[in-house]
């Protein structure tokens, strides 16, 4: 006797199923935006980048990979921290100028507290070879932390306008300008920056036309 082939009400209910795993979903309140940009902050030792990421695009997923790209592209090129300017971006798509405050809070109320506790700490025992190698190992495991988003953000470099060789090429002339070459940022943003986004406004605009007869 042969099994049965699955019901249309099962392939419906699997297929529900798949798609509430991958739906985005949005922040209940202030509150929910306040709660997970404050646990975001308490957990960016050496960084909040990479937990940004975690916390944004894979637990709460109130973000794309490629939408956090993309606002993490528009906080780079913005004045102030990134991850802040992120957290304003974010804030305000959601509730406007009360989520940008909010998200902002959450990223520096109680963090502030903790820092200058540890500020006062660190001021008494600033000379023990203890805490100096501490502080040494943790900048390792924040490099570790930089290129492990680094990582999962180029898998959405496939979906760029650029295209993933172009796009690819790209970043390696930003890490070659400003890593080995100590070329400022500022003009690397600007000169590389603006070349990049012509380069993909104009492959929107020729993909937006379709091919030429």
């Amino acid at each position: 006797m042969t099994d049965s082939p699955p019901s249309a009400a099962t392939d419906n209910d699997a297929a529900l199923q798949a798609r509430a795993a991958t739906e985005l979903r949005r922040p209940r309140s202030l509150a929910d935006v306040y709660r997970v940009f404050t646990r975001m902050a308490l957990q960016g030792f050496g960084g909040v980048l990479p937990v940004a990421h975690r916390e944004l695009v894979e637990r709460e997923r109130w973000m794309s990979p490629q939408g956090f790209l993309e606002v993490l592209s528009l906080s780079q090129v913005l004045p102030g921290p990134n991850v802040v300017n992120l957290a304003i971006i974010f804030g305000d798509r959601h509730f406007g100028w009360r989520g940008a405050l909010a998200a902002t809070a959450g990223m520096l109320s109680v963090p502030m507290l903790v820092v200058l506790v540890l500020a006062l700490i660190y001021r008494q025992a600033a000379d023990v070879p203890l805490v100096t190698g501490a502080l040494r190992g943790m900048g390792v495991v924040a490099a570790g932390l930089i290129i492990g988003t680094a990582v999962k953000l180029a898998a959405t470099l496939s979906k760029n306008p650029l295209g993933l060789p172009l796009a690819m090429g790209v970043g390696v002339m930003t890490f070659a300008m400003v890593g080995l070459l100590r070329w400022p940022m500022v003009w690397v943003v600007l000169g590389l920056g603006a070349a990049s986004m012509a380069a993909a406004w104009w492959r929107i605009v020729r993909q937006a036309r379709g091919p030429t007869p």
